[in-house]
């Protein structure tokens, strides 16, 4: 089969690791980067492939098959609709926009375009979710009614050093890292419909918050809390606990996320299930069969670029669209609205 033309639009830390996918592909090749600058323009020619300042001029110039979209936040959408004009399926890289405002305005577009677009919600693809998302539909746990997450790391100095940016607000870790984690929650029990929030930055003292313990409810009727810092030394994230990026330490003993049902419960990562067997009555008196579940870890990057392939040849739709994109970002704008007010915030 002929491989796939991609573009990459902005190459830094996460374009760079798009590049390096794309490159173990057999499925696609990397035939352009675009962007501005000297450094992207020296990087295109290292990788012998083409360089374009900006978008409009890749598709005066040049026929691709898809773009991805590692730039800044502010440019995600502008970028998405010449991506919409052309005709040319993307992938952009979350948050799907700076602003729910903006994001509105993009899937206003997208909805009346037939031009795929999936958000890289990379997390949505791990085999890992994939599978605690089937257990939970199944029933194995009966009627889901509570979810407890944590995503608590510690980022060095360095860190912060590397990007000023990240120091001010839209640099923590909520919209950073929590945006994932809603990403997941909301895969494995639905939309949220209420959101309570308190912040704090009393630990590095920055004007973005570092730590975060935030309260949800769920279409469905569940209710969730969840704690985030990225001051905690632990190793209670979806990073160190899924093993699914060697670029972080492993704990395959930790876990992230419990849900509890009317039958059972189960952990993620480790898909540890506990549960009431259906001959049982189920009470707190009364043991749980218990059994832990085989774990298959890839790379969720490299299965959202098959999935992005699929997309493009028309075999598939994206799997995370601008409209889970937005929900996600509504999500975290109602966090910040919640924290700011002390109110709990009905999306």
């Amino acid at each position: 089969m002929t491989r796939l033309r991609l573009a990459l639009v902005g190459a830094g830390v996460i374009g760079r690791r798009h590049i390096g996918l794309i490159q173990e592909s057999a499925q696609v090749a990397l035939t352009a980067i675009v962007g501005p600058g000297a450094a992207t323009q020296t990087l295109a020619n290292t990788l012998a492939v083409e360089y374009h300042q900006d978008l409009p001029t890749l598709f005066a110039r040049q026929t691709v098959d898809g773009v991805i979209l590692a730039t800044p936040n502010a440019l995600h959408v502008e970028q998405a609709l010449l991506c919409i004009e052309a005709g040319v399926p993307a992938l952009i890289e979350k948050p799907v926009a700076h602003s729910v405002a903006e994001g509105e305005r993009l899937l206003n577009a997208a909805s009346t375009s037939s031009v795929p677009l999936l958000v890289g919600h990379h997390r949505a693809h791990s085999p890992i979710l994939a599978k605690a998302r089937a257990i939970i539909a199944k029933g194995v746990i009966g009627q889901p009614v509570a979810i407890q997450g944590s995503a608590l790391f510690y980022k060095p100095d360095s860190y912060f050093d590397e990007a000023a940016w990240r120091r001010e607000p839209g640099g923590g870790p909520v919209l950073i890292n929590l945006i994932h984690e809603i990403g997941n929650l909301r895969s494995l029990l639905g939309d949220i419909t209420h959101v309570q929030a308190m912040t704090s930055q009393a630990t590095r003292q920055f004007t973005v918050e570092d730590t975060a313990a935030i309260n949800f409810r769920f279409a469905n009727g569940a209710l969730g809390t969840f704690l985030l810092s990225d001051t905690a030394a632990t190793p209670r994230s979806w990073e160190q606990s899924s093993g699914e990026d060697p670029v972080y330490a492993h704990y395959p003993d930790e876990e992230c996320y419990l849900v509890a049902g009317t039958q059972g419960s189960l952990s993620v990562p480790t898909l540890r299930i506990k549960r009431y067997c259906e001959e049982q009555v189920a009470s707190w008196w009364e043991p749980f069969d218990e059994l832990t579940l085989d774990v298959r870890r890839d790379d969720p990057l490299a299965c959202q670029l098959a999935h992005f392939v699929a997309v493009i040849r028309g075999e598939a739709t994206p799997l995370v669209s601008v409209h889970d994109g937005l929900q996600n970002l509504r999500v975290v704008e109602a966090i910040y609205d919640a924290a700011a007010t002390g109110r709990c915030i009905a999306l």
